[in-house]
């Protein structure tokens, strides 16, 4: 499986990076199943957060580590993200919030970090002040912005240059061939093309969450039928259902299934990419292997996304 190679990080991170928002102890055996079955294709990733499954998903995973099982897998963990009280960018709250992240996987450190949201409030400097004093300290050995926008990535990793700090070395906002056309959830950030040209000439990685557009290339959904109302909202348009009829005429030619090809089309970018995954069983698991094999060219994936 392709990877991408991180400063301070042993292992370069899969091309496929497992989603573990739904994880938790109360099923932990499935838990270390779904894990042992992406480490069987190549992976090495694993996405959570702090608020994720309130706690849980950090919790589960961390014992699925602590049974012998750290050296096989980098860690991405997110903090961050606003609670009822509003946005918890501040110091305070970033270093209590990864504090607790550390104890929940049972790790004194984490391969990979990101803020989950921005405040365009807070300056960046003061963001990237906290954030280095985390990566001297070796709590994280690399960081990232999730939801961030363009303007203010480039204005963090300009900041970091001019005054001698780390930067950003990724970003993890929504890419995938279905174009979002509302955010799927309050403060997403969806890849628009002016934020793709600026990843291709930057070549800042970019992890994509719902890199499979929430199941819309699976075939479950059709243009007539509209059960799913947050699948319409965002991705029900004329030109997501026709981008769905060429990545379901290119799988017939490759023998992929329209869903495989999706995932190609993220993972065949002209910037460094890793698909935040979701699979639930084996079946779905080697369907993302299949995916992540595929090699697609640039005039393939232009013709997939409708510019050609």
């Amino acid at each position: 499986m392709k990877a991408i190679p991180f400063e301070g990080i042993t292992k370069p991170v899969s091309a496929l990076i497992m989603g573990s928002d739904y994880f938790s102890p109360d099923h932990q055996e499935s838990v270390n199943n779904i894990l042992e079955q992406y480490v069987s294709i190549g992976g090495n990733t694993i996405d959570t957060a702090f608020i994720y499954n309130g706690g849980k998903s950090e919790a589960a995973i961390g014992n699925w580590l602590d049974a012998g099982n750290r050296s096989r897998m980098n860690v991405l963990t997110k903090g961050g993200h606003p609670n009822e009280k509003g946005h918890t960018i501040n110091k305070h709250d970033i270093d209590e919030q990864l504090k607790i992240s550390l104890d929940r996987l049972q790790t004194d450190a984490v391969e990979l970090y990101a803020l989950h949201r921005d405040d365009p409030t807070v300056p960046v400097g003061a963001i990237l002040e906290w954030l280095n004093e985390h990566k001297e300290a070796g709590r994280i050995g690399s960081f990232g912005g999730s939801n961030w926008s363009l303007a203010r990535l480039a204005e963090a990793n300009e900041y970091a240059e001019k005054h001698g700090l780390v930067g950003f070395s990724f970003s993890s906002p929504n890419l995938s061939l279905a174009k979002a056309q509302q955010p799927y959830w309050p403060g997403c950030i969806s890849l628009d093309q002016t934020a793709m040209e600026w990843h291709g000439e930057t070549k800042l990685p970019v992890f994509s969450w719902s890199s499979q557009a929430r199941g819309f290339f699976t075939g479950r959904f059709s243009r007539d039928d509209r059960s799913n109302e947050d699948l319409v909202r965002v991705f029900y348009n004329d030109d997501n259902w026709q981008r769905y009829d060429r990545a379901e005429a290119l799988g017939k030619q490759k023998g992929a299934t329209t869903i495989e090809v999706a995932l190609a089309y993220v993972l065949n970018q002209p910037f460094p990419t890793a698909a935040i995954i979701g699979p639930q069983n084996q079946q779905e698991m080697q369907s993302c292997a299949k995916g992540a094999a595929l090699t697609l060219t640039a005039d393939e994936v232009a013709w997939l996304d409708l510019q050609k």
